[in-house]
């Protein structure tokens, strides 16, 4: 009996020094969980690390930017990092929390940061991160909703303040969106959920010193409508022209009724810091519009250009998809429940 009860003693003690010795793989394990990285094939982009952030209630922005970080990982050669927006409850990605995304300290290593936020009010000890990263004038390539990418509803005396989408502080009028992209939200041109945008490539820029980042970039279409823009800010230069279609699918006509507007165009920024970075911007790139292979293909140049890698691009990048790729019909709310990051392995 006694040898008995002093295996058991002596089982209970080896579990629990095991459990013990084993936490800070555990925890390393678990915060890992906040984010997936995926591993650089050969190419390129080896040595060079992209920063996806996602963050959006409407759309899916959580399922785009995985399957671009795949097609520049396996294809491409660059380590890539998708960041989520979390339920720090659960471990579940959850589009509606705007202010909780883990893992922005991996931009301290970036060399560009892609970014797909909406009406985000992050904490000031996440934010820092994102302000470091443009105050080091370092590359920005901006999808869809990073014309508005944050929003500061409670946390107004925050330093970060400035980069709510209708800030009005001296020198960043328009926040993050017009002040680094080129400009804020404003309203929808296209009918939205009635009307999709057809790409207009800018032939003049296609023939020009910076065309290598039109390469094999012919036909683009997806069914997000066309945002309205004002005269970009910060001396843009447009690359592809939007045209609302008079229905959602690929073969509806052009509606000649409403006039084209930039739907893709590169800029420069200079930071406080007087560090000035590439920016690339799009008013594209919801998760269904990356069905279109043209424009995964302007999307993947883009971050070479960013990263001043233009002589690199190949003359017809290679953006076949990694894995299966079924995106979800964007709508507020309309996201997948239950997806922790680890399911986009």
């Amino acid at each position: 009996m006694r040898t008995r009860m002093y295996n058991m003693v002596k089982c209970f003690c080896f579990l629990v020094l095991s459990c013990v010795l084993s936490s800070p793989f555990a925890c390393a394990q678990q915060q890992s969980q906040k984010w997936i990285t995926y591993k650089p094939g050969k190419g390129p982009g080896n040595g060079k690390h992209i920063v996806f952030i996602s963050g959006d209630e409407e759309y899916r922005s959580e399922e785009a930017l995985p399957i671009l970080a795949k097609i520049l990982a396996e294809h491409h050669g660059f380590e890539t990092t998708v960041l989520f927006a979390i339920d720090p409850r659960t471990g579940e990605i959850d589009p509606n929390n705007l202010t909780n995304i883990p893992g922005l300290e991996h931009l301290q290593t970036a060399d560009l940061m892609v970014i797909f936020t909406r009406f985000r009010e992050l904490p000031d000890e996440q934010m820092k991160y994102i302000d470091e990263y443009i105050k080091a004038g370092k590359p920005v390539v901006g999808m869809r909703t990073a014309t508005h990418a944050f929003r500061y509803q409670k946390n107004t005396g925050s330093p970060y303040a400035k980069y709510d989408f209708s800030s009005k502080v001296k020198g960043w009028e328009g926040g993050f969106g017009r002040h680094i992209l080129g400009e804020t939200w404003i309203n929808h041109h296209g009918d939205h959920g009635h009307e999709g945008t057809r790409g207009l490539i800018n032939g003049i820029m296609e023939q020009g010193e910076k065309g290598a980042i039109l390469n094999g970039v012919k036909d683009i279409w997806g069914a997000t409508d066309v945002y309205t823009t004002r005269k970009l800010e910060g001396d843009p230069e447009v690359l592809v022209w939007g045209l609302s279609t008079s229905g959602m699918t690929q073969e509806a006509t052009l509606n000649w009724k409403k006039s084209v507007m930039p739907v893709a165009w590169i800029k420069q920024y200079t930071s406080e810091s007087g560090n000035t970075g590439r920016v690339f911007s799009t008013t594209m790139g919801a998760a269904v519009d990356l069905k279109s292979e043209d424009l995964r293909r302007l999307l993947v140049n883009a971050c070479y250009w960013a990263m001043h890698m233009e002589e690199q691009i190949p003359k017809k990048s290679n953006v076949d998809i990694v894995g299966e790729y079924n995106p979800t019909m964007f709508g507020v709310g309309d996201y997948k429940k239950g997806l922790k990051p680890s399911d986009f392995k």
